[in-house]
């Protein structure tokens, strides 16, 4: 392509090109002349194109405003005037991203996807939405999407309702986010950060309609815009587009958006927060004891970086020597460290959870103490070397999971242009590496340290203390409050809002005038491929081993993966798998000290894991494989050093390091408490379906509540016990490691396959070479009917069942009917009407169907929607258009971007699961014939699925107990 700078395109003037090796790509900024509207794009080639508008968003207060208007303006525009475009989006497009999001100082609108017609598509419906939203004409979407007084009869009580008041409820009944927003607001008193741009619930109910509409008026003008593109489309095409549909209709404005700068404090702070707890649970080793610096600004890329370095150094390296510090002080049960770098001033913070607050001096001086012991005497060389290595290995590999890389680097990008600097500065990063790697020896982290963390005043301790019936104290506030705001209303006013909230009902009852809906741009269905991608599979024998070959090209990376058969141990000791995958890794072995070890993985290596997966058979659900499974990453060339370090962590661990065991025993229980508090459908998802499923009840064992209760009881008696933990680790072990147990995957060139294999061997060859009686495991199911209650302000409701249990078969049509119940019935019952943040159809080859919500107000109510849904499906009627959505909609679900080490572990899930490239083709070729009446005909599969009545519910212990004959039992999930 050859831009010239200087010159203008489209009304976008080129000030710059440059090309940007560390990301492949080359670099264009552009400012559109008749607004300032700034774009930026990355050109290269990945057929996987993004696009962006961002505004800089600061709030003035903590009502949510931004969090608010992000979702709303996705509820309907000019153009685009039907209730929901980013639906209907979801529907009927291939997009393989599409979300909105909200920041501390920004608000960001992503959409990415390989098909150039759906990309302008995409890229249309958000730029409408963002610059010509229905919101000026329609208050119920802000009273919908934000909250309201909700009231449909004069003598029913008056109830908050909106879905980001719901959303967040859900998210500061978490004790580990409250902590985190009480952080920004002590370091950040006078600047937006110390305000909640998500939204405090007590706060959101002060938020007017006028705030919120003139936050649009000002905020949300080309002129305050920030626009990006990645990818290989035509940016040419891509430019007259933007600017000829959208930014021709505006002139420039002078916006004041800047994020000012906290000034530094003269002493440090220290403040002491309440957090709730449920009525029945002990306060006692709840306490978060928590400190935080603001360390200089984020457009000093080498400073920012170091600074990264650092924060893993002291606290996310395994054998960080802060965090090694604090637990073994046991001030706590463990401990997380963080780097903010996504703000205009930057924050480390460690904190340390399960504590009292009687232990905070004792915090401040180890943390004091070894800081300046690590200044003194100097951080180990291997450590920060190994620091380095990790960082820069994640950098230049790009593996963001399920994010597009190049929305990732979208998000960097604004890290530094948000604050009017250089939009590439974070994707340049070598040199910045090179010259933190000259100056190690010159005390360059040593010095960080000591201007940072030492000699910096500005920094905040913060304690949260447990607080029980604070939920119910609040929730009684907002009682009495309601009920004096009612008893003030004059007849007519009542009146007035009865009336405002029945015309809420019906905006959310009416569709949508079906020429509006026409107008959503839609894929033909021609456009869509008809053949499933294959994934490469090789399936070889090396020695007794199969060996499972994705032969992909990996930019030179070898992903290695060993999968060992958990069924060779018996049953009792199924937790113990869990606990080992926690172990290895984090103690010393035969030849390496625990803090050796570590650094030889981040030197060598892109990191080794450890996980559990359960392969149910897509044919037989009573038939799984349950696999422990070593994960590896590394450059060829480091190869031999790869499989020695494996082979030292899974064969000659040590099990005698008792203080290492009784750390991480600690940690495991602290992270699960959390995550009951912040993936609570996924903890109700493999719940209900351990009440039927043997492969879910094995997963019950190894991450769910059965292994919470099983991590709790060896904490509680820890000291009795551990040699017997370290007995039982130790033969668990011995059963797993075995030469007659082990499937090898990897997924690398195909060139390198043979010297990847020749250095497994270093390893198998250390392996125990014994016949092992693989167990069947006899558990004990039944329909258990959990309300599980916890200090949540919302719930998470499930059900679920197995329709090849049945009698049916799994069908392709099943995953139509799943996009239709998640974008059309779920969404507008229990979201829309309901207030929850969202709502869950799953169902799966092995026919685990599941049904849910998330972040949900309700309980009777939601369950109710659900045993409804067969009704809907039933009655099912769209014209073939619609149809055609929501088939597109569907195949974009199945053709999701991978990354080359998702390509091979997907790859090997498919032949450990049963799933052949025929089971693929016949399911993609079912969802693109489905019908109407294919639809229709999955109503009996549904309703019998639910009629069975396999329920789980975690939530507010008042509305479970206030729906407990829906229980079989309740039980306070936490002490």
């Amino acid at each position: 392509m050859n831009l010239k700078t200087n010159e203008v395109y489209s009304g976008f003037k080129l000030l710059e090109s440059k090309s940007i090796k560390e990301v492949e790509s080359t670099g264009y900024l552009f400012e559109h002349e008749k607004t300032g509207a700034k774009l930026y794009y990355l050109s290269n080639e990945d057929d996987n194109k993004v696009f962006s508008v961002s505004f800089r968003t600061p709030p003035t207060d903590s009502t949510g405003l931004p969090h608010i208007l992000e979702h709303s303006v996705l509820c309907g525009s000019e153009k685009y005037p039907v209730k929901e475009p980013f639906v209907e989006l979801i529907k009927g497009s291939l997009n393989t991203f599409l979300n909105a999001m909200t920041f501390p100082d920004k608000t960001m609108y992503p959409i990415a996807s390989m098909n150039n017609k759906d990309f302008i598509n995409l890229m249309d419906v958000y730029l409408d939405a963002v610059f010509n939203p229905k919101i000026y004409d329609e208050k119920g979407i802000f009273l919908q999407e934000g909250w309201h007084y909700h009231l449909e009869n004069v003598e029913d009580d008056i109830r908050y309702v909106g879905v980001v008041y719901n959303e967040m409820k859900g998210a500061f009944s978490n004790p580990e986010e409250v902590v985190n927003r009480k952080v920004q607001e002590t370091l950040f008193p006078d600047t937006p950060y110390g305000l909640e741009s998500g939204g405090d619930p007590d706060v959101i109910v002060d938020l007017t309609y006028e705030d919120f509409i003139d936050f649009h008026k000002k905020y949300y003008h080309p002129s305050n815009s920030y626009i990006y593109f990645y990818g290989n489309g035509d940016i040419l095409e891509h430019l007259a587009f933007v600017h000829e549909n959208y930014l021709s209709k505006y002139d420039k404005l002078q916006i004041d958006s800047s994020i000012s700068i906290q000034q530094p404090f003269k002493e440090p702070k220290e403040k002491v927060y309440s957090y709730p707890i449920s009525n029945t649970e002990s306060t006692k080793e709840k306490t978060f004891l928590t400190m935080n610096w603001v360390t200089g600004v984020s457009t000093d890329p080498q400073t920012h970086l170091g600074l990264e370095i650092l924060a893993h150094i002291l606290l996310n390296s395994p054998s960080a020597p802060l965090k090694k510090a604090l637990l073994q002080a046991e001030l706590g049960k463990d401990v997380i460290g963080s780097f903010d770098g996504g703000i205009l001033q930057p924050v480390i913070s460690v904190m340390i959870k399960n504590s009292e607050e009687s232990k905070k001096e004792e915090f401040k001086k180890i943390i004091n103490e070894t800081l300046n012991s690590l200044v003194e005497k100097g951080i180990e060389r291997d450590q920060i070397k190994a620091a380095i290595n990790i960082t820069e290995f994640k950098m230049k590999e790009a593996d963001f999971g399920s994010y597009p890389k190049g929305l990732i680097y979208g998000i960097n990008i604004m890290d530094s242009w948000l604050y009017d600097a250089d939009p590439s500065m974070y994707l340049e990063y070598q040199d910045d590496f090179e010259f933190i790697r000259k100056n190690i020896d010159q005390n360059y982290f040593e010095n960080l340290i000591q201007k940072y963390l030492l000699n910096n005043n500005h920094c905040s301790l913060l304690i949260a203390k447990p607080e029980q019936g604070l939920v119910d104290k609040g929730d009684n506030e907002i009682e009495k409050h309601l009920k004096g705001y009612k008893e003030q209303l004059s007849q007519e006013e009542l009146e007035s809002l009865i009336k405002e909230t029945k015309d809420l009902i019906i905006r959310q009852n009416t569709s949508d005038d079906p020429a509006d809906i026409e107008k959503i741009p839609v894929l033909p269905i021609e456009d869509i491929g008809k053949k499933t991608e294959e994934l490469p599979l090789q399936i070889k024998k090396l020695e007794n081993v199969e060996v499972l070959h994705t032969p992909i090209h990996t930019n030179g990376i070898v992903y290695a993966s060993l999968l060992f058969d958990i069924k060779n141990v018996r049953k009792e000791y199924i937790p113990y798998v869990a606990l080992l995958a926690r172990y290895l890794g984090e103690v010393s072995t035969q030849e390496y000290s625990f803090e050796q070890l570590t650094n030889e993985i981040e030197i060598y290596t892109g990191g080794i894991d450890f996980d559990i997966d359960v392969y149910a058979n897509s044919k037989n659900i009573e038939e799984y494989e349950p696999k422990f499974i070593v994960r590896g990453r590394a450059l060829k060339e480091h190869l031999n050093k790869l499989f020695h370090i494996m082979s030292q962590m899974i064969v000659h661990c040590k099990y005698d390091e008792k203080q290492r065991l009784k750390e991480i025993i600690q940690s495991s229980k602290a992270r699960t408490e959390m995550l009951f508090m912040s993936a609570g459908h996924k903890i109700v998802a493999n719940r209900v379906n351990s009440y039927y499923a043997k492969s879910a009840k094995f997963l019950e064992s190894i991450d769910g509540i059965d292994y919470y209760e099983f991590i709790k009881t060896l904490e509680e008696d820890f000291d009795n016990k551990a040699d017997e933990i370290f007995a039982k680790l130790k033969e668990t072990s011995e059963l797993l490691f075995n030469k007659n147990s082990i499937i090898f995957s990897l997924a690398c060139d195909e060139e390198n396959y043979d010297e990847v294999t020749n250095s497994f061997k270093s390893l198998y060859n250390q392996l125990k070479d014994e016949k092992v009686k693989r167990n069947e495991y006899d558990f004990e199911m039944g329909k258990f009917n959990e309300g599980l209650m916890t200090s949540s302000k919302v719930q998470y409701v499930g059900k679920a069942y197995n329709v090849l249990d049945l009698g049916y078969e799994y069908n392709g049509a099943l995953q139509v009917v799943k996009s239709i119940m998640s974008t059309e019935y779920l969404w507008n019952k229990i979201r829309v009407q309901g207030g929850a943040y969202g709502a869950f159809f799953s169902i799966g080859r092995s026919g685990t169907l599941f049904v849910g919500s998330y972040r949900d107000p309700n309980l009777k109510e939601t369950v109710n929607t659900i045993d409804n849904m067969s009704q809907y499906i039933e009655t099912f009627e769209a014209s073939q258009r619609e149809m055609n959505k929501y088939i597109i909609g569907t195949i974009s679900n199945l053709d999701t971007p991978m990354t080359p080490a998702m390509k091979g572990n997907t790859a090997t899930g498919n032949y450990l699961r049963n799933i052949t490239q025929e089971d693929l083709q016949r399911e993609r070729d079912q969802v693109l014939s489905c019908t109407i009446e294919d639809i229709q005909n999955a109503a009996k599969i549904v309703k019998e699925a639910m009629s069975e009545n396999y329920l789980c519910v975690l939530g507010n212990d008042r509305k479970i107990q206030e729906a407990k004959e829906l229980f079989e039992t309740t039980v306070h999930l936490f002490e």
